[in-house]
């Protein structure tokens, strides 16, 4: 049976010339040869969804959990040549910009569209031991390279006269994720904010991180509204199984957590005949009819499934009553301890109301006494780096003028560079662990180095990878749950990523921060000159 109806619209049309509820399918790809057994497995049951009319779009993972894998567009062909809309998963991990760019014209040319830009979980052992990770770009960055290509990149042909044409404008139709269901305010924050970020680079639709926490769900449906992000938002949901629940108890999923309480719910589910099959099904069956309950555009449905798994989950979904999501709501809020919300609990304990959390905006408005004394809490690395960017770094102050002055005469002589470069480093180093990339982001992240403080180098706002505000590699804070906390004194927080998109330039390595700055070369020069500020 081919695909018919409006399941074979692609994914643009489907989200935004109707309001239907969409269902997506996320297929793992597997490791080794396409006609290997695992493999042809894997794409035996892409055919069969493919052939389901129900399914709108099939999604293809690149590299689950850092694994290398075959690629995903490998067996989207196939789903393509069968008038199936594919959406691939892209990540940064294993490519450099150049590698993305490639990779892209690739899937362009095969006639892929639809990109989910992500970051990437952190590269796990692999051949001879630990991958390099690359994160040359982010999802934000990966983003606003898609949103360039559509707009036509520039092919610079130089003759007598330089002249510049732009290549071929590609058609892609870009999507990003968000990750809800975090515990901390700033760690929650910065998620919304980086969301709202990635819609200003490109983002056309966005699908959640896996949770299990109704409330959660709704908030960031009411965040989205209430704060004017144009953005179609489709839930994932993770059909469950007692080892599953064991993993990402444990953690083994970064950004994807499950309560103790669910987790001992799914082992004795495990106990029964079936081994919980039916009650894994009725839960992804109630989280899909929150999603639609609450206004989400579709649901994103991951685990492995089969065809006859999703099709009695759907029919599932078909028998219950247009309120019944109300109580599923309050059935399926499995919050963390202590837990942040952006707004306050409705009445239906599984939903938020439209009302913002009183305590957040109480630790707003503070006293000038009480924000004196939070000021006195900002670490006075982070002070002395404030003060110091607004006197020197920043451009048209007098600090500024004179440091481009003396640096345009340092670089005259190369001994003379020489001692300078050796000077800053001995400021940095020991003060903010600096790893003379020579195109600094200090301030962009409250003066915290992304270079050494982050595994993953990200520079437009937080991965979705944190536990608790820790670093899903490493055993100390995100630095940017560190950055939040740092300006929500100074009330400076809520813009922290309301800037253009920070791309590294290579080629600045082991060169000086400070002259990269004040001579204009790093990515705070390549800026907007009405926006320009400097680093240190």
């Amino acid at each position: 049976m081919q695909p018919s109806g409006a399941a074979s619209q692609n994914l643009r049309s489907m989200l935004e010339d109707s309001d239907r509820f969409l269902t997506g399918v996320e297929i793992e790809t597997s490791r080794g040869l396409l006609m290997a057994e695992t493999s042809r497995k894997t794409a035996e049951l892409a055919k069969s969804l493919s052939e389901f009319e129900r399914v709108d779009f099939v999604a293809l993972t690149d590299n689950p959990g850092g694994n290398p894998h075959i690629r995903p567009e490998i067996l989207g062909q196939d789903l393509l040549f069968r008038g199936r809309d594919v959406v691939i998963n892209m990540s940064c991990k294993d490519y450099n910009r150049n590698g993305i760019e490639s990779r892209l014209w690739a899937l362009g040319s095969q006639g892929f569209t639809n990109v989910l830009a992500l970051s990437g979980d952190y590269p796990t052992d692999g051949f001879q031991g630990l991958a390099q990770p690359v994160f040359d770009i982010d999802s934000v960055g990966l983003l606003e390279l898609i949103e360039q290509m559509n707009e036509g990149l520039p092919n610079r042909v130089w003759g007598s006269v330089g002249r510049e044409d732009r290549l071929e404008k590609t058609n892609f139709y870009a999507g990003c994720a968000v990750s809800p269901f975090k515990k901390l305010e700033g760690e929650l924050m910065t998620q919304y904010f980086k969301l709202a970020m990635k819609v200003r680079t490109g983002a056309k639709w966005a699908i959640t991180q896996i949770g299990y926490d109704s409330r959660k769900f709704s908030e960031l449906q009411l965040y989205v509204q209430s704060t004017g992000i144009e953005i179609p938002l489709i839930g994932s949901v993770f059909i469950l199984t007692a080892p599953a629940g064991r993993f990402f108890n444990r953690w083994g999923m970064p950004g994807v957590w499950v309560s103790d309480e669910l987790r001992d719910i799914a082992d004795q589910q495990a106990k029964s005949r079936d081994r919980g099959r039916a009650y894994f099904s009725e839960l992804a069956a109630k989280q899909i009819a929150i999603l639609k309950g609450l206004g989400y555009r579709g649901a994103y449905i991951s685990g492995r499934p089969q065809l006859e798994r999703i099709r009695g989950i759907l029919e599932m979904v078909d028998s219950y009553g247009e309120n019944d999501w109300k109580e599923f709501a309050k059935e399926i809020n499995f919050a963390q301890t202590n837990e942040f919300y952006y707004f306050e609990q409705g009445d239906n304990p599984g939903l938020s109301s439209n009302q913002v959390n009183k305590d957040y905006l109480a630790s707003k408005s503070k006293s000038k006494l009480a924000r004196a004394k939070a000021l006195m809490t900002v670490p006075l690395q982070y002070r002395l780096g404030k003060f110091v960017h607004d006197r020197v770094f920043t451009e048209g102050t007098l600090g500024f003028k004179a440091g481009r002055a003396i640096y345009a005469q340092v670089e005259k002589s190369k001994k003379l560079t020489g001692v300078a470069h050796v000077l800053e480093q001995a400021t940095k180093v020991p003060v903010y662990h600096c790893q003379d990339c020579g195109d600094c982001s200090l301030p962009d992240i409250a003066y915290l180095c992304p270079e050494s403080e982050c595994v993953k180098n990200q520079r437009n706002g937080p991965c979705g990878g944190t536990k608790a505000g820790m670093c899903e590699v490493l055993d100390k804070e995100c630095i940017w749950l560190r950055a939040y906390d740092r300006l929500k004194p100074y009330g400076e927080e809520l813009t922290m990523l309301e800037r253009p998109v920070v791309f590294r330039d290579a080629s600045l390595r082991n060169t000086s921060a400070w002259a990269n700055t004040f001579l204009l070369r790093d990515h705070h020069g390549k800026k907007n000159p009405a926006d320009r500020s400097g680093g240190a």
